[in-house]
C-alpha cells in the first residue's frame, strides 16, 4: 500500500465527492472520482486505488455488479454506500464481497473512521506461521485468501475467509456475533447482527457437511464456534 493511500469514490452525487474529498484531503489521503459504474471499473484498473467507496445505486452499472466484477479478480477493499438503509441491501453488498457498508446520510468523519479501519486490517497481514490454519481435509490461507476443502479450492469472499480463519484459529472457542463483527470488520458494530448469520450460512453451504471431522456449530443464544471431533 502506498504511503498516501488512494481512495476511489464511486458515486453519482457530486455532493458526496465534494464532502468526502475535503475530509480526505485534510487527512492526507489521495482520491479520484467515478460517477457511474462503468467508469468505476475502468478506474479500478487505471488508477489502482487502495480502497473504493462504492454507491449501491449507480448509473450504467449498479454497485452490486461493480462489486461482483471486481471480486472476480481483485481483493480491493470496498466500502459500500446505500441510501435505502434496508437490511437486504446491506447484506447483499456484504455477500458480494464488500468489506463494509455505510447508510446514507452519513458523517464524513464516520467514513474516514471506516476507511482507516479497513486499510489498517489490510496493511497488517497475519504472521506467516499464523496465516495458514490446517485441519484434516481443510486449509484456510489468509495470506492469499484461499480456502481448500477435501483438496478442492472453495470460492469464498474475503469476509467469509476471515470469519472462517478466525473461528478455526480458536477451535472450540465460542464467539458471539458482536465479537465476530468487531474482529472481522475491524470496528465496534452497533447494528443488526444478522449479517454474521448470513455469512455463516453461506460458509456452511460451501463447505462439505459429511465425511469431515469438523464443522461450524451454532451455540444457541450465544454465537458460533468451529468444532473438531476428538
Amino acid at each position: 500500500m502506498a504511503m498516501c493511500p488512494l481512495i476511489l469514490i464511486a458515486d453519482d452525487d457530486p455532493v458526496v465527492h465534494e464532502s468526502l474529498g475535503l475530509y480526505l484531503d485534510a487527512e492526507g489521503f489521495g482520491h479520484v472520482s467515478a460517477y457511474d459504474g462503468e467508469q468505476a471499473l475502468e478506474m479500478v484498473q487505471s488508477e489502482q486505488p487502495d480502497l473504493m467507496i462504492l454507491d449501491l445505486m449507480m448509473p450504467k452499472m449498479p454497485g452490486t455488479d461493480v462489486c461482483r466484477t471486481v471480486r472476480k479478480s481483485s481483493k480491493l477493499p470496498i466500502i459500500m454506500l446505500t441510501a435505502k438503509g434496508e437490511e437486504i441491501d446491506r447484506i447483499l453488498g456484504l455477500e458480494l464481497g464488500a468489506d463494509d457498508y455505510i447508510v446514507k446520510p452519513f458523517s464524513p468523519r464516520e467514513v474516514l473512521a471506516r476507511i482507516r479501519a479497513v486499510l489498517r486490517r489490510f496493511s497488517e497481514p497475519a504472521a506467516a506461521d499464523e496465516s495458514v490454519v490446517r485441519f484434516p481435509q481443510l486449509e484456510i490461507n489468509l495470506s492469499n485468501y484461499q480456502v481448500k476443502a477435501c483438496g478442492q479450492v472453495i470460492p469464498c469472499t474475503p469476509k467469509e475467509v476471515e470469519i472462517l480463519h478466525m473461528l478455526t484459529s480458536s477451535a472450540g472457542q465460542v464467539f458471539t456475533r458482536e465479537q465476530i463483527l468487531s474482529r472481522v470488520w475491524g470496528y465496534d458494530y452497533f447494528g443488526d447482527t444478522r449479517t454474521v448469520d448470513t455469512h455463516i450460512k453461506r460458509i456452511r453451504q460451501k463447505l462439505p457437511q459429511e465425511g469431515v471431522p469438523w464443522g461450524l456449530k451454532t451455540v444457541y443464544g450465544v454465537g458460533y464456534k468451529f468444532e473438531v471431533e476428538q
